[in-house]
């Protein structure tokens, strides 16, 4: 298992490195795409409130609100990208105007860890069908009692499958924005990125070793680091930003969104875009 670390040491910005269908972590299309600004107006809020729920499984039972209230420094970047980015800068692909498309979320978690910041990931089981081995952030489809897709919605959808799927107690976690709706055209997917920071670190692990080979945690570090940057190759000629990290390829809509991140949080690193990691036929 790995466990995050509570962040108590007040980093400078300066300081911060420059079996089911889960849907939105795969797919060779499944790169960031802008929707409308997702971040639901009820819920915005940067009073007291750390939008921290009362424990595991208690993400559908309070209304979430989002909060930036005591965050670390190094985050300021983020906060300010997820304020001012626009759809388009993530992606041409758009969420269909006729309202088609599965909504879902996914959960990009925060938390700060013995090499400084870092981020929570999962990875496949090998021996699914659909996108074997392949890392994703913790997510999928919002169910009914998730709420209005269209406001807090994908906050509650966000935490309950990381808790679903990680183990990850949902009582840890202050979210603090969400970026515009994004679009996988492969399947139909309309994903919405909800952003949390680890403020109580939880235990997380494989809940179900059939769906899910393991969860891990990677350092903002080893994601700038121009030596594991690469550009993925997928059979079929489409080509997208990929990182080497943790014995694992991270390439995809998750792959998309990080990099999208790192860009615009002013963290990214000048990388060598020509070199090239190919994909096989089962991804």
């Amino acid at each position: 298992m790995t466990r995050g670390a509570r962040d108590d040491s007040g980093v400078a910005r300066a300081a911060a490195p420059p079996a089911r269908d889960h849907g939105p972590g795969a797919g060779p299309d499944a790169v960031p795409a802008g929707g409308q600004d997702a971040v639901p107006a009820a819920g915005r809020d940067t009073g007291p409130d750390t939008g921290q729920v009362a424990g595991p499984g208690s993400a559908r039972r309070r209304d979430l609100r989002l909060s930036t209230q005591g965050l670390p420094d190094w985050l300021d970047p983020v906060v300010e990208a997820v304020r001012t980015v626009r759809p388009t800068q993530l992606s041409r692909f758009l969420p269909p105007e006729d309202g088609r498309g599965r909504q879902s979320a996914v959960l990009i978690l925060f938390g700060r860890g013995p090499s400084g910041p870092e981020l929570l990931l999962m990875e496949r089981a090998g021996s699914l069908r659909s996108h074997p081995g392949q890392p994703s952030f913790p997510g999928g489809a919002l169910d009914p009692e998730d709420g209005d897709p269209h406001t807090t919605g994908p906050l509650h959808a966000a935490l309950r499958e990381a808790e679903e799927e990680t183990g990850l107690d949902p009582a840890g976690v202050q979210l603090f924005g969400v970026l515009p709706r994004l679009y996988i055209p492969v399947s139909e997917f309309v994903v919405t990125p909800v952003l949390g920071w680890w403020r109580e670190p939880s235990p997380v692990g494989a809940v179900d070793p059939a769906e899910t080979a393991r969860v891990f945690t990677v350092p903002v570090s080893d994601l700038t680091d121009p030596a594991n940057r690469a550009t993925a190759v997928h059979p079929s000629g489409h080509l997208g930003p990929a990182f080497t990290v943790n014995d694992a390829l991270v390439w995809g809509f998750t792959a998309g969104v990080i990099d999208r991140m790192l860009h615009f949080a002013g963290w990214e690193r000048p990388w060598d875009r020509s070199r090239q990691v190919p994909l096989d036929w089962r991804a």
